[in-house]
């Protein structure tokens, strides 16, 4: 068996569709899992040890260059990468017009959400058999329930990202224990207060734990550099792609986050995680995993560093 998954974004929304191959391998050992993803995220999917092939797209990048040769040149390679294998089943679990465009011409028969149960429901016109997930579960829960009912096995209780990561030993890592903050997100409204950063770091240190801080935009490595000057023991890390963030999560004690991507790479990664919510609603997006990990927060409340460090304590125990 041969199956294509389309799920090109987010960076969070493409973590929580690897419990998706996880589950289809449990399933069909001999499955051939590849994945069709935005050349932004293309380094997620391979951290999990059952996916094949990866077919990069560059759709937000050709949107800005519509009228240039070379972006022509590119849409038509990949769809020459799409169509060079044929699928017993291409499922889309984005759910959106332009995810299921790439699955109806990919070769097989192509698989989504039904109009009721779509992000965009105009999508579901576009699959050859389309299925009704409910939108008030957890979009977790959603990706797994729609390749279930896509291939016809049935849904267990075993939620397994079946992504494992070697810790980092990169030699500007602090010589003690360390606690990754993931302070950068993509709105400012979701951004935790400096001073909470600050106040959080501090308590850590007094227990003899460092502060690690990670940026990928100048912007968010200048954000990381103030805190760490204003943090004893603390470390602000160069700039790191997918792989390495995934190795120093993977070596923390725990992880705290806003909403963003990778707080939900260190749930999947089974750190320990207590996750920040300023702006958003975690109820349908939140952490999901297995071991501790815990949303705090919601729209227009902000969590306390007190609120945080008591749930951060019993993870450190």
């Amino acid at each position: 068996m041969r199956i294509l998954i389309v799920k090109t974004s987010s960076l969070g929304d493409v973590i929580h569709n690897l419990p998706v191959v996880s589950d289809i391998r449990r399933h069909f050992p001999m499955a051939v899992v590849d994945w069709c993803v935005e050349e932004s995220f293309a380094a997620i999917p391979p951290l999990h040890p059952g996916v094949g092939k990866i077919i990069p797209v560059a759709v937000r990048r050709w949107r800005k260059h519509l009228a240039t040769g070379a972006t022509w040149r590119e849409m038509a390679a990949f769809r020459r990468n799409l169509q060079a294998d044929a699928y017993d089943a291409v499922i889309d679990t984005q759910g959106l017009v332009k995810s299921a465009l790439m699955a109806r011409q990919a070769r097989g028969p192509s698989l989504g959400y039904a109009a009721d149960s779509a992000r965009e429901p105009l999508a579901a016109r576009f699959y050859e058999r389309n299925f009704s997930v409910a939108r008030e579960l957890h979009a977790v829960v959603r990706n797994r329930r729609l390749a279930a009912a896509a291939l016809g096995y049935a849904l267990d209780d075993e939620l397994d990202y079946g992504i494992e990561v070697a810790p980092a030993g990169f030699s500007w890592l602090p010589h003690r224990p360390y606690v990754v903050f993931l302070t950068a997100t993509s709105r400012d409204d979701k951004l935790w207060p400096e001073a909470n950063w600050l106040a959080l770091g501090r308590q850590l240190n007094s227990l003899g734990i460092s502060a690690v801080l990670p940026g990928g935009s100048t912007v968010e490595r200048e954000r990381a550099s103030r805190l760490a000057d204003g943090i004893p023991g603390a470390v602000a890390a160069p700039a790191m792609n997918i792989p390495d963030l995934a190795a120093l999560l993977a070596g923390g004690r725990a992880a705290i986050g806003v909403d963003t991507g990778l707080t939900h790479l260190a749930v999947a990664l089974k750190v320990p995680t207590v996750a920040l919510y300023t702006a958003t609603d975690p109820g349908l997006t939140g952490v999901l995993g297995v071991g501790f990990h815990r949303n705090l927060g919601g729209k227009a409340q902000i969590p306390s560093p007190e609120a945080v460090m008591v749930e951060l304590q019993a993870a450190l125990a």
